[in-house]
């Protein structure tokens, strides 16, 4: 009888020893896992600690070298050597890529175009200069043989040759003092040769030996001649200056004033332009 009362009273206990034994077992794997935890932070710290360690070291073992060699003994410094990657045989080595120039570079280009002034007053004083009588009458018995040479081919079609020949003639005359028969020779070339590129040249060149014989009013009727034939040509503008100056010769202030005024405002930034704007400065007012 007592043995089996034991018996019941330890069949009634083993229910709370298992309980208590499930109330047990849960905090000590919590408390497991903590330390786990603990532990992997334990050992991530000591190899940060380990890595600083060998650095510190390598620091020590250089300043030693350095401070050896300052002291003029040399100690071995130790260099760890890292064994180079293999390369497969058949590997295609990288090749930097370089452009070559032609052996023979083309020439550079050079400026061609040539700008086109005319004679200032100055130059001009060299086409009316005083030459000797003989130099004169030889000028113009060459200047009759042109234009008779002229006359006489006028039905024919002229070599640019012998037009340009012509045309340089007349200036030459004009140049060795020749200055009447220079100004009939150059208005004669531009009458018979109107669509010749040097024919507004010829006409402003005429009017210029007109202006150094004095004859203004016959200067004029040239550079207006010019003015209106070749609009679009070099010595238009040039051409337009002369003919103010013919006006104001000729007392005609009002007219030069306009034709200052025109090249100014139809042609700024050009050197006409300018001169213009200086001979509407001192024009009194």
């Amino acid at each position: 009888m007592p043995a089996r009362s034991v018996i019941f009273r330890l069949l009634a206990a083993a229910p709370l020893c298992a309980l208590c034994a499930c109330a047990t077992t849960a905090p000590a794997e919590a408390e497991l896992g903590a330390l786990r935890a603990e532990l992997r932070t334990l050992r991530a710290s000591q190899e940060r600690l380990k890595e600083r360690v060998e650095r510190l070291e390598a620091h020590d073992t250089v300043a030693r070298a350095g401070s050896a060699s300052d002291s003029g003994a040399a100690r071995p410094i130790p260099v760890k050597v890292e064994a180079a990657p293999a390369v497969a045989l058949d590997a295609t080595p990288e090749l930097a890529v370089v452009k070559l120039k032609p052996r023979h570079d083309p020439a550079p280009r050079l400026p061609t175009a040539v700008a086109v002034t005319e004679p200032d007053d100055e130059q001009m004083e060299m086409f009316i200069s005083p030459v000797a009588d003989d130099a004169s009458s030889g000028s113009a018995s060459g200047a009759a043989t042109m234009v008779a040479s002229s006359d006489d081919s006028a039905g024919e079609e002229k070599d640019p040759d012998l037009l340009e020949l012509e045309f340089d003639q007349g200036v030459s005359m004009l140049r060795t003092g020749n200055v009447e028969g220079g100004v009939e020779r150059l208005a004669r070339f531009a009458q018979a040769n109107p669509r010749h590129p040097r024919a507004d040249n010829a006409l402003y060149f005429s009017g210029l030996g007109q202006i150094g014989l004095n004859d203004f009013k016959q200067a004029a009727k040239t550079f207006q001649r010019l003015i209106d034939s070749y609009p679009a040509g070099d010595a238009m503008l040039d051409g337009m200056l002369r003919l103010a100056e013919c006006r104001m010769r000729l007392n005609q202030a009002a007219d030069a004033k306009v034709l200052y005024t025109r090249v100014v405002t139809q042609f700024p930034g050009t050197a006409a332009a300018t001169q213009a704007e200086q001979r509407l400065a001192a024009l009194p007012q």
